[in-house]
């Protein structure tokens, strides 16, 4: 679904603001009339709406953790993080529910909740400044899921300090003390964003501050309301409305790069030293012309489905593209391969060893020929909704794509860049070559093979 343009003016801005501070003004109001605050003990219920809560932050969780691996941007990883923690407690919260896992309270389960969201606004806080550090993100995640496992073991064994049978219904120093900096980091987390958003406005950046407000929001509710009261339940659907802003926001955006909008400026408008990796099918037009449409069509995914995993799995390259018979990978795109040079020559030789094995079955079929380049190139975000890509540009990718037309039919030939920074290999001059583009004639090579082959 396309991602609408909304026209924000400062009255909308007000109204918005106004509206995402009523649920405070309701919990102070059921909070100096008690009589409002009325008993609803319903268990099923409950246990639904925490579940439901934790199953929605969990798919933002696992989406945007995989937009943040997949682009290497820290923000998304964090604001991942933040679901994540939500997600994790939240569910464990749920099986505090009576009768659902115990038949007694457990502080363990019931405290899980407090924890969550507070942990959630250290990320949220992390995920607004300009961050980076994408592996030890990466750490960290594995870290939370330790740390859920641990806490859900404690509470089921009873192990101190989550031994009691039951928690204060109202707040004590230690959920206040919990809620202050909690409270503090969110509204953090949502000034900042709510600066970028007046920079460049978008629905994803609105959505993220409306969550960040209300998860602030639930926890101070969460600290005085009353057990099954109404202000118990307030809390509960402040959490479920965070997270059913971010889907709504999320839902609304163009499938290609839903989350564009929180990335770094690095991730979007960054320069890299990466190597780049062009394959394409010599021959490819003629047989094309002599063949059915449903016989080429079998043949590239033949092709594609055995050299594909070479380049991607077992090298990790980035395809950026495949149109027709053309295959475009980067490496190092995230910046976190700093041997690229030696993974895209690898991933080249790797290639064609995998391809030669289905041109044997198929002697008619076109070969593939590589072309490699390295340098520098700008990392971007193109396009539109309807048509947005993440890619990189520059002269690094057009020469590569120039080195591959001129690369014979099943070799690998790279430029003297990628060659510099491949000592070890053994390549055979193809001569100075005039590329399109090009002023001087440029020196490629042949990759025969790599240092120890």
């Amino acid at each position: 679904m396309p991602e609408r343009k909304f026209v924000y003016t400062p009255a909308m801005v007000g109204l918005t603001a106004l509206v995402l501070l009523l649920p405070l003004v309701g919990l102070a109001l059921v909070l100096q009339q008690p009589r409002l605050d009325v008993h609803w003990e319903h268990h099923p219920a409950h246990f639904w709406l925490v579940l439901l809560t934790a199953a929605l932050s969990a798919v933002l969780a696992y989406t945007t953790g995989a937009a943040a691996l997949r682009r290497g941007d820290a923000r998304v990883l964090f604001v991942s993080l933040a679901f994540l923690s939500a997600a994790g407690f939240l569910g464990l919260h749920a099986l505090a529910t009576p009768k659902v896992l115990l038949d007694t309270p457990n502080a363990g389960f019931t405290l899980a909740t407090p924890v969550g969201v507070a942990l959630a606004s250290v990320f949220a806080f992390l995920s607004s400044l300009t961050v980076s550090g994408i592996a030890w993100g990466r750490r960290l995640r594995i870290g939370l899921l330790v740390l859920m496992a641990l806490w859900a073991a404690a509470s089921l064994l009873r192990w101190w300090p989550l031994h009691a049978t039951s928690v204060p219904e109202v707040a004590d120093g230690i959920l206040t003390a919990l809620a202050v900096p909690t409270v503090l980091l969110y509204g953090v987390a949502a000034a900042r964003y709510l600066r970028t958003w007046w920079a460049r406005p978008s629905l994803m950046l609105l959505s993220m501050i409306a969550a960040f407000v209300l998860l602030g929001e639930a926890m101070v509710a969460l600290v005085f309301a009353r057990n099954w009261a109404l202000s118990w339940w307030e809390w509960h659907v402040l959490l479920l409305s965070a997270f059913v802003l971010v889907v709504a926001g999320v839902r609304i955006q163009w499938y290609e790069e839903r989350f564009a909008d929180l990335y770094q400026e690095d991730t979007v408008s960054g320069r890299r030293e990466l190597s780049v990796l062009f394959a394409d099918l010599q021959g490819f037009t003629s047989f094309s012309e002599q063949h059915d449409p449903s016989e080429v069509t079998a043949m590239l995914n033949t092709y594609f489905q055995v050299v594909v995993p070479e380049v991607v799995r077992r090298h990790g390259g980035d395809v950026d593209r495949i149109i027709g018979d053309a295959l475009m990978v980067t490496f190092n795109k995230r910046g976190d391969q700093p041997d690229h040079a030696h993974r895209a020559a690898e991933a080249g030789l790797a290639l064609q060893e995998a391809a030669a094995v289905v041109q044997e079955a198929h002697p008619g079929w076109p070969r593939f020929r590589v072309g490699i380049n390295s340098g520098i190139a700008s990392v971007t975000l193109l396009g539109t909704e309807g048509g947005r890509t993440h890619t990189v540009i520059g002269d690094t990718v057009n020469v590569a794509s120039r080195i591959e037309g001129k690369a014979p039919g099943g070799a690998v030939a790279i430029g003297p860049a990628t060659k510099a920074l491949l000592p070890e290999a053994r390549t055979e001059s193809l001569g100075p070559v005039s590329l399109k583009g090009k002023a001087e004639p440029v020196e490629v090579y042949q990759l025969l093979a790599l240092h120890g082959e």
